[in-house]
């Protein structure tokens, strides 16, 4: 058995080995933790605060309204549903489907306490959209200084 000296030029060739061997295990494993595979969670959601509101959209192609559930609890919202198959063609061979089906669950931490009593949604085109009045008590408050 031969010995490889470790100098700087071996050193960078091993560092280069390790970070592909790290990048063809970490394409391989993606997804296939999370339902509908991707790299991130589903839906993909994007939650933004306004003064008297948080917003919540959710990217949910081919759910129907009476698919998802919505939740609010101690500053959680949960959108959980289940996109469902609507397939026909069972003797027809695929080359190709990145189409996904089955349930699905998001919790999402809330910036600011919420009324949940007066929370709002919509489902339009693939998109649910969550209106979350915020409570009187997180509202911001402005202060005047005085002189």
């Amino acid at each position: 058995m031969a010995l490889l000296s470790l100098n700087k030029r071996n050193r960078g060739e091993l560092a280069r080995l390790h970070h592909e061997m790290d990048d063809l295990f970490d394409s391989f494993f993606r997804g296939l933790d999370r339902p509908f595979g991707g790299s991130n969670a589903w839906p993909a959601i994007d939650v933004a605060e306004q003064d008297d509101a948080v917003v919540v959209r959710a990217e949910v192609p081919g759910c129907k309204a009476d698919d998802i559930d919505i939740s609010v609890c101690n500053n959680t919202l949960t959108i959980s549903g289940e996109k469902k198959e609507t397939r026909e063609e069972k003797d027809k061979g695929y080359y190709y489907a990145e189409s996904s089906y089955g349930s699905f669950r998001r919790d999402v931490s809330l910036p600011a306490e919420v009324d949940a009593n007066k929370v709002e949604a919509t489902c339009k085109d693939g998109v649910l959209s969550i209106t979350l009045p915020k409570a009187a008590r997180s509202k911001a408050v402005k202060v005047q200084i005085k002189d």
